[in-house]
């Protein structure tokens, strides 16, 4: 599982590894004990967000894990309803607090709006007082990398108009289905670099016949198949799981897809996410 030991360095010098474990929809009051056996196999970054409401099972997590603080790479997100310069700095340390730690290695903006109004009203001046509470942040230590999600061109646009530090990184929804391709090479031509949640499109893509078909002529599961994918992209990937079996198996991706079949997994479009299609996420509004 070569892959738990791989890393891309941000553009500020530090690194963070190719494959994360990612928390949503996973209860405060199990997460710890994910986030222990997921570090006990080899992951060593680990995502969640003030939105998950499991921060302080995350935080629980890394502390109790069988490794050193510094050996893990931990990454928060400020709640998408905070456009604020004061509400951010308190929800900066209220995070923290809630985790028990010293520091982030990783703080995201959730998204460029609240998801009440996704992909809606403007607040590009809400996004830059919360990205200057980022900021701040970063240069005191608290943070030690800033970035964005579910941002959009323009929104990391209007960032940069506002901000002296260019996001480290940009969260977003990408899997075989739904590569936004031009939005990957703007964020790669400022050294942004590009986090890919719901690798395996939440689930859904497993009921997709292709795809299953092109697993299967690499001996390798679906999932597998979507997380190689997102990584030959050359994106962190970030798939959720609890359980312990699939943990392991989401990391035994040393295999490369050939360039005819990235082409065809970048041009499927398969974005129907069945019930989950109601998170703003998935539907875009």
């Amino acid at each position: 599982m070569s892959i738990l030991n791989e890393t891309y360095t941000l553009t500020g010098g530090l690194e963070i590894p190719k494959l994360g474990l990612g928390t949503w929809f996973i209860d405060d009051d199990v997460v710890a004990q994910v986030v222990r056996d997921a570090v006990e196999i080899g992951y060593r970054n680990i995502d969640t967000a003030q939105a998950y409401g499991n921060e302080r099972g995350v935080g629980e997590g890394v502390r109790t894990a069988n490794v050193a603080r510094e050996e893990l790479f931990v990454s928060s997100k400020l709640a998408a309803e905070i456009k604020d310069y004061a509400g951010a700095v308190a929800a900066i340390d209220g995070s923290l607090r809630t985790m028990g730690l010293d520091y982030l290695d990783l703080m995201l903006i959730h998204a460029p709006q609240p998801w009440q109004d996704f992909r809606g009203g403007d607040y590009a001046e809400g996004n830059r007082e919360a990205w200057r509470a980022l900021e701040e942040a970063h240069t005191a230590g608290k943070l030690r990398s800033i970035g964005v999600s579910n941002f959009l061109q323009e929104d990391v646009e209007n960032i940069l108009a506002g901000g002296t530090v260019v996001p480290h990184v940009n969260q977003l929804l990408v899997h075989a289905g739904n590569t936004p391709s031009e939005l990957l090479a703007y964020c790669d031509s400022l050294g942004i670099r590009v986090e890919a949640y719901s690798p395996i499109a939440h689930g859904e893509i497993l009921d997709n016949p292709d795809v299953a078909v092109m697993a299967q002529r690499y001996g390798v599961t679906v999932p597998q198949l979507c997380i190689r994918y997102t990584l030959q992209l050359g994106t962190v990937s970030l798939p959720k799981t609890a359980n312990p079996d699939h943990l392991r198996s989401n990391a035994e991706v040393d295999f490369v897809v050939s360039d005819e079949d990235m082409a065809a997994l970048r041009d499927l479009h398969a974005q129907d996410y069945g019930e989950h299609s109601a998170f703003p996420v998935y539907s875009g509004k």
